[in-house]
């Protein structure tokens, strides 16, 4: 069953590569298609724009979170079907969890990682029980896939928590896999320990 609502996490610009845009695009349309809404950043420029214009030009609906600060810098998208306005990054990334099922992000630059990392180690920490993805948009986040496999190897990651972060090349894929994953039961490292 589709989720209600999908946060996704993207740059506010579009990089050099086209393909990322249209790697949005299809993700924003493939949301709308399956009737689930869209949580954002509420911005209107880069792979946020990209993403929101997809949905709203599917039919969709399309929730974007925005601090003030931003809003004035005229980067909010006005022509979403909501647009929150807050005061801090803090209250935006906690009412964008709040109303996401699930996390995608897409290439982005800290911001996006800060967000992405953020709501991964909630799902390692059991504050929420909600699946993270990666969209592997021409390998941008092989990178962080390889950081993760070498957190395990060195012993800072338990399997199943580099388990909470799923990774495809193709959106649709990447969707399915998030409706499908189930949290794991997690070991603490003190149980380990004392084993």
């Amino acid at each position: 069953m589709p989720f209600g609502n999908v946060c996704v996490y993207a740059g506010s610009n579009a990089g050099i590569d086209p393909a990322h845009a249209d790697v949005a695009r299809t993700l924003g349309r493939l949301l709308a298609e399956q009737g689930t809404g869209l949580v954002y950043g509420g911005g209107r420029t880069g792979l946020m724009g990209a993403v929101a214009d997809a949905v709203m030009d599917a039919g969709g609906r399309v929730t974007g979170v925005i601090p003030r600060g931003l809003e004035r810098r005229e980067v909010a998208h006005r022509g979403l079907t909501e647009l929150v306005v807050v005061e801090t990054m803090h209250q935006r990334k906690a009412l964008m969890a709040e109303r996401a099922d699930a996390f995608v992000a897409l290439p982005g630059g800290l911001g996006t990682l800060e967000e992405l990392v953020e709501v991964a180690t909630w799902t390692q920490l059991g504050i929420h029980h909600k699946p993270v993805g990666l969209l592997d948009s021409g390998g941008y986040w092989r990178p962080l896939q390889a950081f993760l496999e070498t957190a395990v190897d060195a012993g800072f990651l338990l399997p199943e928590n580099r388990a909470t972060i799923l990774l495809d090349a193709d959106a649709g894929t990447l969707l399915r896999r998030l409706e499908d994953w189930r949290p794991a039961t997690t070991r603490e490292w003190l149980d380990l320990e004392e084993s």
